[in-house]
């Protein structure tokens, strides 16, 4: 038996995978992409300034950190068993590479699994977590992925994590029909 035809055998909570789009992730964020955005010439016209891509939300007390994370490939079925939320601010992902990778959130406040949200990028789109989101570690697919990530550095604790009282599964069926 496949890996995918345990997880649809298993009476496991399949989630569907949406496309991630600045209309559907609102709620969540913002998503990091050129197409709509504020852009305007610089430095003599040599470049163009995309503008204001993301809320970088480091409430008082903190300051912005810049950071790389390579986030090793996850294979589908993937089970979901836990979220994290940062609550002291805003947390940017912005990958490197052109590779399609998933996101998996839930409303700030208390968590509950019944909200959950599953996005699958097209490669070339970041997304900013509101401040208090819940969402899932990185999730690369296919290959050893890197993103440039914005968070926030200061005092206090600034990353719940909790188990959700029954996993959730990401399979292959539901990316195929979100792309």
């Amino acid at each position: 038996m496949s890996q995918d035809t345990a997880a649809v055998a298993n009476p496991r909570i399949a989630l569907t995978i949406e496309p991630l789009t600045r209309e559907a992730f609102a709620p969540f964020g913002d998503v990091i992409e050129l197409e709509g955005c504020k852009q305007f010439p610089i430095n003599q016209g040599t470049t163009i300034r995309f503008h204001d891509l993301a809320n970088v939300d480091v409430g008082e007390g903190g300051r912005a950190l810049i950071s790389l994370f390579r986030g090793q490939p996850r294979t589908l079925p993937f089970e979901v068993k836990m979220l994290e939320r940062h609550p002291r601010g805003s947390q940017a992902f912005i990958p490197q590479n052109d590779k399609p990778y998933l996101v998996v959130v839930a409303p700030a406040g208390e968590l509950d699994p019944s909200k959950l949200r599953a996005f699958v990028s097209h490669g070339w789109q970041g997304v900013n977590y509101a401040r208090g989101v819940w969402h899932h570690p990185l999730l690369a697919l296919g290959e050893v992925s890197d993103f440039l990530v914005v968070d926030r550095g200061g005092e206090g604790h600034n990353c719940d994590e909790q188990d959700l009282p029954e996993s959730v599964w990401l399979t292959a069926e539901a990316m195929q029909a979100a792309q």
